[in-house]
């Protein structure tokens, strides 16, 4: 099952090392392949790799795109969807 959400990065300063680091291991939790990309955007990273997340340079106020495809898909977007609305624990 694939499922596709909006979010928007609203932690102070994006998705910097600490916040990248925790959606990654959020990301990790799950079977599904997790991708994560900027609104409107062709391109995807891996949302289990700590590369590809810190190379999106996402500041606050960034549209993101999230995928998820896998058979707890559903779970997985409610996870990251919740870490993002809690701006990953910093405030």
């Amino acid at each position: 099952m694939e499922v596709e959400r909006k979010v928007t990065v609203s932690n102070k300063y994006g998705l910097h090392a600490r916040a990248s680091t925790a959606l990654v291991k959020t990301a990790s939790q799950f079977d599904s392949e997790v991708l994560l990309g900027r609104d409107g955007s062709d391109e995807f990273v891996d949302a289990k790799s700590i590369l590809g997340i810190m190379s999106m340079g996402a500041e606050c106020g960034a549209d993101l795109c999230l995928k998820v495809d896998g058979i707890d898909a559903e779970e997985a977007v409610e996870a990251i969807v919740a870490l993002f609305e809690r701006k990953f624990d910093e405030e």
